[in-house]
């Protein structure tokens, strides 16, 4: 396990994040500015516009129904006017009249027979007798009804029939007594069919009815005159009304279509009050009862919807939170870029809401609700990208929901959650722009599928309109999402420096003026940037850094040396080396120039400054100590005093600032210093791997990362796997004998001695360091460690190499 000892180096300092992207304050007010835009996104779908009116006063404008509301005035008017229109119930009454007539022909009969009675007795009892009957026969009806018909109707009839109550002429009365059996028992049937057949039509009026009496009574079988004259006057007598006004049914018939009107509503984003018109008491009353004006608050919505944007906001931070035990995940300026990307989803959920009617609601499945989360996973993070998803979701079904009296339009938020799972699932992993054209589709499928799916279970026929307008509109919107993120991309990668994995991925193809000029003019480096590239990408991967940004850093890492290739060993064929014949100094400022020119050129050709500054910083401020020690003799020879210290041979750094940066600057060291090995074996490459590390580790170049001596040892035991699996052919596996600790202690006195002054937090680590690489190299052949010694420190300093080698 690595650990450090006390050594010489810059003086150790904690890492420290100050500007505005690692504020307090900025982050904070980044997350109140996202609170408010959850707040006010939602709060035209959810809280109605308040206005401030006065009766009396000209209004200055418009005033739109924010939601569909009630008109009660409107109502009102709409069922008396539907109460107006209910006609007045007259129904029929059956009396069965016919039975009438056969009590008043039966009574006649058996009066006639009696002969104990004088004539003109029986012409008075017919006087007395025969309208009683009639009398009797309605009131033994009404009361046998009572159940069956009101009151009132039952009033109402008595008035009707009383009035309508047919007088039988004197002279009847005398014709009646006359009758003779025979005559009676052929009135029956006539007189009872006439009846029935007069009394099955509705009757308001008796006297239209009585009108037709003698036409049926000539057309009868009756022959005689005198029993055709009696039996039109019964018959007559017999007629009522049947048909009478029924004031309660009429009542209720009325209430009923009250009842049965629907409510008057005023249509979300129709005009209540015109700009210029008189604010009258019935407008003012309107508003208020909805209301919709300032001094008639509801508090309750808008504390919920204060607390739904919290809600939204805890969930937020607290995923960026506990993403990272040690400290905010994100930085501000990647806040700042999230808080964005919400806004141009809500901004695009409100055009497509503008533009969606109560009639076409399927509008609304053309929003471009995947753009967020795909912009997020591109950019920031795929958990992020997760839990954002649930966010769209829920936004979208509050602001596409078109259904009066409902929070949430279930079809929407399922419809955006689908779409962006979908999203995140054929983008997290790309690695070309194509990509993205290939995740619309796939948000293409999957909406038009859920579209469809949300028919079939609400019942509705495939081949309807809406449905197939739904489903394209839904298809479409995949077409326009990939269209929007791939025009959105640029803008951020530039604005924020943000390196994609899209962008990486093309920074990295050969064809690139940089790398080819980087193959052309230095193949040694060239060849050198690959190795490192493969190294750094591995190791950087097994503790959670960028991978792909340490392999693409690495292959512009020493893009500087094109500017002077000769004065680097990788690069010097069938020549001289330069150094051999320059003042130590001046090859110092040479190697070390690389480093800056490199920043330089990538900063002309517009490059990340991510890329930049692995260049930049890969070396540290790291000890030349070739060029230092060569300066140190001929200052010796010379006899005169050295006029340069230790930092005169440094590299001016800055020290690597992130964990990218610091793997790339050991995958650098460690590439030259195996190619150094004539014929390595794992023993020799796990102490040199160690070695560097531990060199970097108390010069304190990893003061200024965040890298701790976990991530360290694991770095260590992915370059070492990696450099066999590259180097496999040439390493040598020796057998198990020991190697005295003598040649060990050779080797380390013949490393220059060092000034140690690291920080107090590598104390504890550095002996047990120094313990674990003396026991390594205990076990490594004498002969071949004297070997590696002897390269490794002419090698150090040397162009081309690295310190640790």
């Amino acid at each position: 396990m690595l650990q450090a000892h006390q050594g010489s180096g810059n003086k150790a300092r904690p890492v420290t994040m100050a500007g505005w992207k690692y504020s307090i304050g900025v982050r904070v007010v980044l997350f109140c500015f996202m609170t408010v835009l959850f707040y006010f996104s939602l709060a035209p779908n959810i809280l109605p516009e308040k206005f401030d009116i006065v009766v009396g006063n000209v209004n200055e404008k418009n005033i739109v129904a924010p939601k569909q509301i009630p008109d009660k005035k409107a109502t009102l008017k709409a069922q008396e006017e539907a109460a107006e229109r209910v006609a007045p119930s007259y129904p029929i009454v059956s009396f069965k009249n016919e039975k009438l007539m056969d009590i008043v022909l039966n009574r006649i009969e058996t009066v006639n027979v009696d002969e104990l009675i004088s004539f003109s007795e029986k012409v008075d009892l017919y006087r007395r007798v025969i309208p009683q009957m009639f009398d009797d026969y309605i009131n033994s009806f009404k009361m046998d009804n009572r159940s069956t018909y009101s009151s009132k109707l039952l009033d109402e009839m008595s008035k009707r029939i009383e009035e309508q109550k047919y007088r039988v002429p004197e002279e009847t009365f005398i014709k009646i007594a006359r009758l003779s059996k025979d005559d009676i028992t052929d009135m029956k049937p006539v007189g009872r069919d006439i009846v029935s057949k007069l009394m099955s039509d509705s009757i308001a009026d008796a006297t239209v009815a009585r009108a037709k009496v003698a036409e049926y009574v000539n057309a009868s079988s009756l022959t005689k005159r005198s029993t055709r004259e009696v039996i039109q006057e019964l018959v007559r007598l017999s007629i009522t009304p049947n048909k009478f006004y029924d004031e309660e049914a009429t009542k209720e018939a009325k209430v009923q279509a009250r009842e049965n009107t629907p409510q008057v509503f005023i249509k979300q984003g129709d005009i209540i009050v015109k700009r210029g018109q008189v604010i009258s008491q019935d407008m003012y009353d309107l508003l208020k009862e909805n209301e919709l004006l300032k001094s008639e608050v509801n508090m309750w919505p808008q504390l919920g919807l204060l607390l739904l944007s919290f809600m939204f906001i805890g969930v937020l931070f607290m995923f960026m939170r506990q993403s990272s035990s040690t400290h905010f995940k994100y930085n501000n300026a990647q806040l700042l870029m999230l808080a964005i990307i919400f806004t141009i989803n809500v901004l695009a959920l409100h055009i497509v809401a503008y533009a969606q009617t109560e009639t076409s609601t399927y509008i609304g499945y053309v929003a471009p609700v995947a753009l967020g989360v795909m912009l997020i996973t591109l950019l920031l993070d795929v958990s992020l990208a997760y839990i954002s998803a649930v966010v769209f979701s829920v936004m979208a079904s509050i602001v596409l929901n078109t259904q009066q009296g409902e929070l949430f339009d279930f079809n929407f938020g399922f419809l955006a959650l689908v779409v962006s799972y979908a999203a995140i699932f054929a983008i997290h992993r790309a690695s070309q722009r194509s990509t993205i054209l290939k995740a619309g589709i796939m948000i293409c499928i999957f909406g038009s599928l859920t579209v469809i799916t949300l028919a079939m279970m609400n019942g509705d026929p495939l081949n309807s309109r809406d449905t197939l307008l739904a489903a394209g509109l839904a298809f479409s919107s995949g077409l326009v999402t990939a269209v929007l993120v791939i025009g959105l991309m640029p803008f951020f990668e530039v604005t924020f420096g943000i390196l994609s994995a899209l962008k990486l991925v093309e920074l990295s193809n050969p064809n690139h003026p940089l790398l080819r000029k980087l193959l052309t003019e230095t193949p040694g480096t060239y060849h050198h940037s690959v190795m490192v590239g493969n190294l750094a990408e591995q190791a950087a991967e097994s503790i959670g850094a960028n991978g792909l940004l340490c392999r693409v850093g690495a292959f512009y890492h020493d893009i500087g040396k094109t500017k002077r290739p000769s004065y680097f060993i990788e690069n010097q064929t069938n020549m001289d080396n330069p150094h051999d014949f320059i003042d130590p100094k001046l090859s110092t400022s040479i190697i070390t120039a690389h480093a800056r020119d490199g920043a330089e050129m990538l900063k002309d050709y517009k490059l990340p400054k991510p890329i930049r500054d692995i260049a930049e910083q890969h070396h540290g401020t790291t000890f030349l100590k070739f060029f230092y020690y060569k300066a140190i003799k001929l200052a010796e020879e010379q006899g005169g005093e050295p006029d340069f210290t230790e930092d005169d041979f440094r590299y001016p750094g800055p020290k690597a600032q992130s964990k990218e940066a610091a793997v790339v600057g050991i995958a650098d060291c460690v590439e030259a210093a195996v190619r150094s090995l004539r014929h390595p074996t794992v023993e020799q490459i796990e102490t040199m791997i160690h070695k560097i590390i531990k060199d970097r580790l108390d010069d304190n170049q990893f003061n200024d990362c965040d890298l701790t001596m976990r991530e360290l040892d694991i770095v260590a035991n992915s370059l070492k796997e990696t450099v066999m699996g590259i180097f496999h052919s040439r390493i040598e596996y020796p057998d198990t004998s020991k190697v005295s600790d003598k040649s060990h202690e050779k080797m380390q006195h013949k490393l220059p001695a060092k000034e140690d002054t690291p920080s107090a937090a590598h104390h504890a680590h550095a002996d047990k360091l120094s313990v674990h690489a003396d026991e390594e190299a205990s076990r490594v052949d004498k002969a071949n460690l004297e070997d590696r010694e002897e390269v490794a420190e002419l090698n150090k300093g040397r162009p081309g190499h690295k310190e640790g080698e």
